[in-house]
């Protein structure tokens, strides 16, 4: 009858397959560790580590103190209003915002000041003769209808 082969597998040591990995780091992740040691002294040079070891001893009253001023009503408003705001600028399309931007930068983006004179009378009827006064009016007006609709609806602006 056949007698099976023994089988005898040496023992795995994985502290000793560990240090032989970490024998061979140096030699394999040489550059890796020269910039790793680089950036650690840039951050050394600029104080983070400091930083970091003051605000780990402080934690619980930076916790703290972030706790508390996130539970007033003004940081609740604040997160509310950014929260709007961020639905509102992406309801926006964008092509009309780059308008809206190149327009406000033709007209005060080169001064410090805009030295700008009213103009007279027949001057400002004049200007009504332009398509493109007319159309930028038009648009602030569906602005200020739909706001108005917004605000009978909701009861006033509180």
């Amino acid at each position: 009858m056949a007698r099976p082969i023994p089988l005898e597998l040496p023992a795995r040591d994985p502290r000793e397959e560990l240090r032989k990995r970490l024998e061979q780091a140096p030699v394999n992740h040489a550059e890796a560790l020269l910039d790793s040691y680089e950036l650690l002294q840039q951050l050394h040079d600029h104080g983070v580590f400091e930083l970091l070891r003051g605000a780990l001893s402080a934690s619980d009253k930076l916790i703290e103190t972030a706790v508390d001023a996130a539970k007033s009503d003004e940081a609740i408003r604040a997160i509310r209003n950014a929260m709007i705001l961020g639905k509102v600028f992406a309801s926006i399309n964008p092509d009309v915002l780059q308008c809206v931007a190149t327009a406000a930068s033709d007209t005060l983006g080169c001064y410090d000041k805009p030295i700008i004179e009213p103009p007279g009378l027949f001057s400002l009827l004049n200007q009504f003769r332009h398509k493109e006064l007319r159309r930028s009016i038009a648009l602030i007006n569906r602005f200020l209808e739909k706001l108005g609709d917004q605000i009978k609806h909701r009861g006033g602006c509180q």
